[in-house]
């Protein structure tokens, strides 16, 4: 019998690099078309404002790292206490290895590993660990445990897709974020991976290239170029069921992990994608720290994308899994962050 922890974090790539971690909000103050009433703080939340302050975020952005930093160490913890054969880590693709010649809904990467130069070619700035650009981790990735899960969820009506090797990128950000997070002291990272990307992003994979969105950027993604959708929520949250069961019948220990953040701001268009939409998260949150897995399990991809909730699909995949083994969270904590462009939540499922 194999046996599974469960693991929520986030790869929110502002916690890589030094600097205020907020300042997206002043590229959006300078477009064109936010909404004028949101040019001014005296329309915005009380909590926006308060976190925006009078220093523009700076120290709400101290203190959203060092939260970040902090469950991060204690989600290496559970790693480390659990000693997995191999991770399975839920992602999401922004445009980065699958492009115009492949967007597969689902698809697990069997890899024996990959070299990834993480700050290669980035323009953000330095990155917080004062590491060169061509610095090199090598990913280790356990194939054998990879065809075991995409043989099982075939077999249990998953259409899943598998790769043996990269096709354009070694390995998406959210995938590398994760680790290079998970490893945040730098004390090594020896666990095999096996990343399962989502296209968490649907109509907006390669209409957008992976980039961000202001107001004016999205005005020109207008229906005629935008892709065809994600796939549903709630099925999701069915895949994520068969992994556990796919496990369960196994022989392994293995940490699951859903990577993202939840709603981004970016893509609340009903927020003038100026902040993420708090109220869906705060309810999702809340029915994931109970183990209500109604709203989990009956999402559409409709109310996601209303929501920000693209990559939140990670997190379906997580909850079906949870919810197939019946467990409650040992430990689950929201951070609130409406100018960092998303809450955070880390979660923790033990055996």
């Amino acid at each position: 019998m194999g046996e599974i922890l469960g693991l929520g974090i986030t790869h929110y790539p502002g916690l890589s690099y030094k600097g205020n971690m907020t300042r997206r909000i002043k590229t959006l103050l300078a477009d064109p078309l936010l909404p004028e009433r949101l040019r001014s703080t005296e329309n915005w939340h009380p909590t926006m404002r308060a976190q925006w302050s009078t220093d523009e975020g700076a120290a709400h952005s101290d203190k959203h790292r060092a939260d970040l930093i902090h469950y991060f160490r204690k989600a290496r913890a559970e790693l480390d206490a659990f000693e997995p054969d191999f991770v399975l880590l839920w992602g999401d693709d922004q445009y980065e290895n699958f492009r115009e010649d492949g967007i597969p809904p689902l698809s697990l990467q069997a890899y024996d590993s990959v070299d990834v130069q993480p700050w290669a070619g980035h323009q953000r700035g330095e990155n917080v660990w004062d590491e060169p650009a061509d610095k090199t981790f090598t990913v280790t990735g356990h194939r054998k445990g990879a065809k075991h899960l995409a043989s099982a969820l075939l077999r249990d009506g998953i259409d899943v897709a598998y790769a043996y090797r990269p096709r354009h990128h070694p390995l998406g950000h959210a995938f590398m974020n994760s680790l290079l997070y998970l490893d945040f002291d730098r004390k090594g990272f020896t666990y095999p991976v096996v990343p399962f990307a989502i296209n968490a992003y649907g109509r907006w994979v390669i209409s957008a290239h992976g980039a961000p969105m202001t107001p004016s950027q999205a005005a020109k993604l207008t229906e005629d170029v935008l892709d065809p959708p994600a796939p549903q929520p709630w099925r999701c949250f069915q895949v994520g069921a068969a992994v556990a069961r796919a496990i369960t019948a196994s022989p392994y220990r293995v940490a699951v992990i859903a990577s993202s953040s939840w709603s981004h701001a970016f893509l609340v268009e009903k927020n003038a994608r100026m902040f993420p939409d708090t109220e869906s998260d705060r309810r999702y949150y809340e029915a994931l720290r109970t183990a209500d897995w109604a709203p989990w399990k009956s999402t559409t991809i409709d109310e996601a994308e209303d929501r920000g909730h693209h990559e939140l699909l990670n997190w379906f995949c997580l909850a079906g899994a949870m919810a197939e083994l019946g467990r409650t969270p040992d430990e689950c904590v929201f951070l609130e962050s409406w100018i960092s462009n998303s809450n955070k939540v880390f979660a923790v499922f033990r055996p």
